[in-house]
């Protein structure tokens, strides 16, 4: 069994929630519309994936298709080469309160790194490019 399926499946029963985002070459984040007011925090159980766009940007994608954006009120060093964090939760939500922590390969294991905070999060829409 993969390791990282492992270190998956122990966090998520340990009460803690794994966001890894599918490696892949960056580009430039979509261009969005923001939609309605920001929130303070998402249901972990609607949270389908994650799409980490640098250092300071998360799109939360959840069950049903809505996009919530989370720009982190400073820069969290190396989320956006690691492309993966994770979280505990004392509650079934993720808030703006919560701290996120970057997850990097060392060797044959993933540990656990750099500590963020998030910020709100705001609904978004991708806006298609026109020409």
């Amino acid at each position: 069994m993969n390791k990282a399926i492992v270190y998956i499946a122990a966090a998520t029963l340990a009460g803690g929630g794994l966001a890894v985002a599918a490696a892949k070459d960056k580009k430039p984040a979509a261009a969005v519309r923001l939609i309605g007011q920001p929130q303070s925090c998402v249901y972990v159980r609607q949270i389908r994936s994650t799409d980490v766009i640098d250092d300071s940007t998360i799109d939360f994608k959840m069950i049903g298709g809505k996009i919530f954006r989370n720009i982190l009120p400073h820069s969290c060093p190396r989320l956006g080469f690691e492309e993966s964090f994770t979280y505990r939760l004392s509650t079934s939500q993720l808030c703006h309160v919560d701290i996120i922590r970057v997850l990097e390969q060392r060797g044959s294991g993933i540990e656990e790194t750099v500590a963020c905070g998030l910020g709100k999060f705001q609904q978004v829409e991708k806006v298609k490019a026109t020409g």
